[in-house]
C-alpha cells in the first residue's frame, strides 16, 4: 500500500468511507485522527460525529486533534496507518491565524508529513466548486483549503477523487500541474 494517500471530493461524497476502506485494507493498526470537536449545542453536528464514530472498527484508536495536527502526526509509529479526517475541519479550526502564521503552519505540516514512516491517509474537502463566498472568512477558508490540497496532492503517492458515487484514481487518470513559479 502507498505511504501517503489523499482522498478528496465534495460534501457527502463518501470520502471518509473510502478512506476508511483503504485504512482497513492496509492491514495495519489504524489511528484515526479526528480534527472535529464536539459541540453539545449543535445536535446536527453531534449526529455527524456520531455517524463517523459508529462506522469505525472498535480496535481503531481515535485521537481528537483539532489544531496540533503536525505534532500528532509526528508521534506515529512506523507500522501504523494514520487516517486524518478532515483537513477542511483543521483549516476551519485555524482560521484565526494570520496569513503569515498560516503559511508557517502549512509549510511545517507539508514538510513533516513527508518524514513520517507510517502510512497516512488524508481526507480533504473540495470547497471551490461553487459560488465564491460573499464574505471574507468564507473566501479565506476556501482559498486556504484549496491551496493546502493543491500542495498536498503532488507529494502523495495516490490521490483519489470521490464524487457521484464513484472513486477516481487521479494519480492514474490525471496529470500533475507544473509547480507554481515563485
Amino acid at each position: 500500500m502507498n505511504k501517503m494517500i489523499l482522498v478528496t471530493g465534495p460534501a457527502r461524497s463518501g470520502k471518509s468511507e473510502w478512506a476508511e476502506t483503504l485504512a482497513m485494507e492496509s492491514g495495519q493498526p489504524v489511528v484515526y485522527i479526528a480534527t472535529a470537536t464536539e459541540n453539545p449545542h449543535d445536535p446536527e453536528w453531534q449526529q455527524r460525529i456520531l455517524l463517523h464514530q459508529q462506522r469505525r472498527p472498535q480496535d481503531w484508536i481515535t485521537l481528537s486533534v483539532p489544531e496540533e495536527l503536525t505534532a500528532a502526526v509526528m508521534t506515529a509509529n512506523h507500522d501504523t496507518c494514520l487516517l486524518i479526517d478532515s483537513l477542511g475541519t483543521w483549516v476551519a479550526n485555524l482560521l484565526s491565524q494570520d496569513d503569515e502564521m498560516w503559511q508557517q503552519t502549512t509549510a511545517e505540516f507539508l514538510e513533516k508529513v513527508q518524514l513520517i514512516a507510517a502510512q497516512i491517509i488524508f481526507v480533504g474537502e473540495e470547497t471551490g466548486w461553487g459560488v465564491v463566498p460573499a464574505y471574507p472568512v468564507g473566501r479565506q477558508f476556501r482559498d486556504r483549503l484549496g491551496s493546502l490540497i493543491r500542495q498536498l496532492g503532488p507529494i502523495c503517492d495516490t490521490v483519489y477523487l470521490v464524487t457521484g458515487g464513484y472513486v477516481l484514481n487521479l494519480s492514474i487518470l490525471g496529470s500533475p500541474l507544473p509547480k507554481p513559479k515563485s
